[in-house]
């Protein structure tokens, strides 16, 4: 694919979502608001903002959320696989511009049979087919069980009138091969975009939602700091960065990150690793001597992309002698 010709990939944040399945994390709605003005400050195009568990709470918030009218579209997820997921839907679809159906495909969740979990996706799908609402289909667990499965329900959702087909990495034991090899057959299967949402537990969220771009897929999920449960999701400030260096657009403002992270730090009180990729603290910090000739050689991505600065450490040597001159200049002294 030539650089010049690669599509937008959307990157849909849910930080308000996925975020509040961190311990500990509660976001009133003040700060929920606060979070979502400075998310459209960034230039992200949609959030994720309705949980499958907590439907009816959560579209009080998304209403007021919606009626700011930030310029940020809006979505959130229903289970398919439960009674009440026509009701959900259709209060869902009266708040947000996208709602998901997610049908689990793990076996140890209801509906057990694959037949039994095509036949309800698509009879919870069907209905909205012919209205003017943007519903799509979600599959947790689509990376631990056999890609044909994924393909099969996927190709049947969509049929049925999907808008969208969401996989995810449910409990984040997928790597980069396997994630290129699911979403590249998933790609050439269906004609409707397909996202990718990704987990932490093995500290490949990162590579694995970037190995579904190079698959194909045209969204991802991400959160602020990499908010979510467990070990967390694929961070925002990160992807955003890694898709712009290698020529992806996303129509992020990376400058932005890191006013964002501090933001999500305060308010979610999870304290940002001062190692953490991108908005850490010592991310251009340097200390080895031999950085500070050439310190931009032993970066990934130039400071002012995320408006950072670069730091060196002062050397504990006598002042005058070479090794401290050199540091000296190297901080502009």
């Amino acid at each position: 694919m030539k650089d010049d010709v690669r599509p937008t990939v959307t990157l849909r944040d849910s930080t308000l979502r996925e975020g509040l399945d961190t311990p500990a994390v509660v976001f009133t709605l003040a700060a929920r608001l606060r979070i979502a003005a400075a998310l459209a400050d960034a230039g992200v195009p949609e959030i994720e903002i309705v949980a499958p568990s907590r439907v009816r709470d959560d579209l009080r918030s998304a209403a007021k959320l919606t009626a700011k009218r930030l310029g940020l579209r809006t979505s959130g997820l229903v289970y398919a696989n439960r009674p009440e997921c026509a009701a959900e839907a259709e209060s869902a679809t009266r708040v947000l511009d996208h709602v998901d159906l997610l049908m689990p495909l793990s076996r140890e969740r209801q509906p057990h049979t694959a037949r039994e979990k095509v036949a309800m996706l698509v009879a919870n799908l069907a209905p909205w087919a012919r209205r003017d609402a943007s519903v799509g289909a979600g599959f947790p667990h689509a990376t631990q069980v056999p890609v044909e499965l994924v393909l099969t329900i996927a190709k049947q959702a969509a049929r049925a009138g999907a808008r969208r087909i969401t996989v995810y990495d449910t409990n984040g034991s997928a790597d980069p091969f396997s994630v290129g090899q699911l979403v590249g057959a998933l790609c050439a299967e269906v004609s409707v975009p397909v996202f990718f949402h990704a987990h932490n537990d093995f500290g490949l969220a990162t590579a694995n939602a970037f190995a579904a771009v190079r698959a194909g897929a045209t969204g991802l999920d991400v959160t602020a700091n990499g908010l979510g449960d467990r070990a967390g999701n694929a961070s925002l400030e990160q992807i955003a960065v890694l898709l712009l260096t290698r020529g992806w657009p996303t129509g992020v403002e990376c400058r932005a990150l890191k006013g964002l992270s501090r933001l999500v730090e305060r308010l979610s009180r999870v304290r940002v690793s001062k190692l953490a990729p991108v908005v850490g603290a010592f991310v251009f910090a340097h200390k080895s001597p031999t950085h500070l000739p050439v310190p931009a050689e032993f970066e990934a991505f130039a400071p002012e992309l995320v408006g950072a600065r670069r730091s060196f450490e002062r050397l504990a040597t006598t002042p005058g002698t070479p090794r401290n001159r050199t540091a000296a200049r190297a901080r502009g002294r």
